[in-house]
């Protein structure tokens, strides 16, 4: 009975090896190739992953980089238009305040030559009211001291002596 169980035993051996080496054949020919093939696949997709991830990243940098340099542009040409505006606020206020003063310094010589063409009218007006007050006096005063002919004529002489009649 030993040598039947030994004899089982080995036959049981040898049925189970040829069994496992047909197992592995079909498993080589119809399980592993797929398994090795869904691993390489799966290498390759994580390898590709980690490369666009790593490309992603040099992108992103760049984008940052790119956008500071866009952020720096942007703040130098926002302070030149800004300096611009200044230098044009200072150039226009300038200029106000050139035109005010042109402009004043014309109406205070207006003002002065109305006032000198008004002082000019007032001393004609003055003169002539003087001339027309004084004739009349002279008149006046002629009319009390030439009513007698005596006086006439010694005045006449008088006019005539001191004017030049050449």
């Amino acid at each position: 009975m030993e040598n039947l169980l030994e004899q089982f035993s080995s036959g049981l051996f040898i049925i189970q090896s040829v069994i496992f080496v047909i197992l592995l054949i079909v498993l080589g020919k119809f399980a592993w190739k797929p398994i090795l093939k869904a691993l390489h696949d799966r290498e390759v997709s994580i390898v590709d992953s980690l490369n666009q991830a790593k490309l992603a990243r040099e992108e992103v940098q760049n984008l940052k980089a790119e956008n500071e340099s866009i952020i720096k542009e942007a703040k130098i040409e926002r302070d030149a238009i800004l300096k611009e505006a200044r230098e044009l606020k200072d150039k226009i206020v300038g200029e106000a305040k050139d035109a005010a003063k042109t402009e004043g310094d014309k109406m205070i010589e207006q003002a002065r030559q109305t006032i000198q063409t008004e002082k000019s009218a007032a001393m004609a007006d003055i003169k002539s009211q003087i001339g027309a007050l004084s004739v009349n006096i002279a008149e006046q005063i002629l009319k009390q001291k030439l009513d007698n002919t005596q006086a006439q004529d010694t005045l006449v002489e008088n006019y005539l002596n001191t004017s030049n009649l050449n």
